[in-house]
């Protein structure tokens, strides 16, 4: 018998001991932190269901930003907050749009720091949803009532149809106005067909052959984002995301989603929420060989957040516990409301 000349536990006597073998380990550079950023000066607005996140005007969020780069957080996503919202989401293209007047005053007053432009039409939309909405309400009222003798009559479509193709025109043109404003990355979120490669193309042509794409691949149809809809006035007014992001049940799925977004030019990938899809993380680790990113979602967080103010658990370690569980699975960036809070933990 191997036992007792194996002694696993010899290794876990010591703090210095347990780190000298510790085999997945977490640094500030591997981090994300998202921002939300809105109109005005000097405003700092918490989250309700997000304690510790705030709504930041331009001059507050640079302020955020080297504080967080102080801590060794070297990169943000921006997510922004227009002042009107319309059909065709203007804001989200415009150039004085509110997330490229933060990428202007982040990059010119913040060093070294990679910003990330989070590339959704749903906080800029006046119907929530992630593309152009298409009314189908006259078509059903044509096709009319249906019946078991109706067999040659068109079925009734859907109240409405979110439009893939004619959406991505948008999502290019959204790009393109990000990194003239300075992004580096540019995170397509919205899960239409084809965007990775409307986009590409689009950077291409107008010089930005060099910016490079972080996909939201496989992007869950979750109940995680309840927290982030309330941050960045996104949710649908009607429906819901089902029918373009993905069911939760399908992993192979999201296999095929990834493969399919590194075939149209993705540079890195992303799986969204993390927690709760680790599995999905695992598998595009052992199948993929670009960079992995993983989304721990406002969901996550806030549910941590309630069961620590509860005191139910304890904060800082579960926080640690569920960022160094995403990264074992194999995700070497992590997207987190809690960047700079592990920071400081970690130093």
């Amino acid at each position: 018998m191997a036992f007792p000349a194996n002694r696993l536990r010899r290794l876990r006597r010591t703090e210095t001991l347990r780190a000298l073998v510790r085999e997945t380990r977490l640094t500030p550079e591997s981090l994300v932190y998202p921002l939300f950023i809105c109109p005005g000066t000097g405003v700092r607005k918490e989250v309700r269901s997000m304690p510790g996140v705030f709504n930041l005007s331009v001059d507050e969020a640079v302020k955020e930003v080297r504080e967080t780069r102080a801590l060794g957080v070297l990169s943000i996503i921006l997510f922004g907050l227009p002042e009107k919202k319309d059909e065709v989401a203007t804001g989200a293209w415009a150039e004085d749009g509110i997330v490229q007047k933060a990428a202007r005053a982040i990059k010119s007053a913040v060093r070294d720091v990679v910003v990330m432009g989070d590339v959704c039409l749903c906080e800029y939309m006046s119907h929530g949803h992630c593309g152009i909405v298409k009314d189908n309400a006259k078509v059903n009222a044509k096709a009319g009532p249906q019946s078991l003798g109706a067999a040659a009559a068109p079925p009734a479509t859907a109240e409405y149809e979110i439009v893939n193709d004619a959406s991505l025109e948008l999502l290019a043109r959204t790009s393109v106005s990000l990194a003239r404003a300075g992004v580096d990355i540019i995170a397509p979120s919205d899960m239409m067909d084809g965007r990775v490669g409307a986009i590409r193309r689009a950077l291409d042509k107008t010089g930005f052959e060099n910016t490079p794409i972080l996909s939201y691949a496989a992007k869950f149809a979750s109940g995680f984002y309840g927290p982030f809809r309330e941050a960045a006035d996104s949710t649908p007014q009607f429906g819901d995301r089902r029918s373009y992001q993905m069911d939760p049940a399908n992993i192979h799925e999201a296999m095929r989603e990834i493969e399919l977004d590194i075939e149209e030019g993705a540079d890195m990938i992303m799986v969204k929420p993390a927690i709760p899809y680790l599995d999905v993380i695992a598998a595009a680790r052992d199948r993929f060989d670009l960079p992995l990113a993983a989304y721990q979602v406002s969901g996550e967080y806030a549910m941590i957040e309630a069961a620590a103010r509860n005191q139910w658990i304890d904060r800082d370690r579960v926080l640690m516990e569920s960022l160094l569980c995403i990264r074992r699975a194999g995700a070497s960036i992590i997207l987190t409301y809690y960047a700079k809070e592990a920071a400081k933990l970690l130093a």
